[in-house]
């Protein structure tokens, strides 16, 4: 039997109160939190301790560890100011602005989901959380980045076209 346990990033879930913990010890370490915001690499955010130190925990959890996948986490984690559970990444994404408009836009929507590998959805992902102001689902957008695939891709568009105003 496989006793390898994988990181799904579900609300609730150790490897999420892991992640969360460390998201908010990055207000009382601010040089890190600073180097991670300052990586452009995925290969970048590897070298910030920072990124070891939530690695280490999650393998002291039992956890197998993709490091590339917890790489894009810990570099875009750095970057929220506030975490909101109210909603997915896909339906922040849709919600509208004053004009009526998705804060993301459906043209830029749709190049984000033909992203194949994760040194490409890094930079584009670091835009998205502008955009949305920093304020953004963590578990939810580190459960999807860590395991960008298809499905992923799939579940983001149904979020996103059922929620987004100016595409229906």
């Amino acid at each position: 039997m496989d006793d390898k346990k994988y990181i799904r990033f579900l609300q609730d879930s150790p490897e999420s109160k892991a992640l969360l913990g460390w998201w908010r010890g990055l207000e009382n370490n601010r040089g890190d939190r600073a180097a991670l915001r300052r990586c452009r690499k995925l290969t970048e955010v590897v070298f910030v301790p920072s990124y070891h130190h939530l690695r280490q925990e999650l393998l002291r959890l039992g956890y197998v560890v993709n490091s590339e996948g917890l790489a894009i986490v810990v570099g875009l984690a750095a970057r929220i100011k506030e975490n909101s559970n109210q909603y997915t990444i896909a339906n922040q994404m849709a919600l509208h602005v004053a004009n009526g408009s998705a804060r993301v836009s459906g043209l830029r929507f749709r190049r984000l989901l033909k992203i194949q590998d994760r040194d490409k959805l890094y930079p584009a992902m670091i835009r998205i959380v502008a955009l949305l102001n920093s304020s953004l689902n963590l578990v939810n957008l580190a459960s999807s980045v860590y395991w960008w695939n298809d499905l992923t891709r799939k579940n983001w568009a149904f979020d996103y076209y059922t929620n987004a105003p100016s595409e229906k």
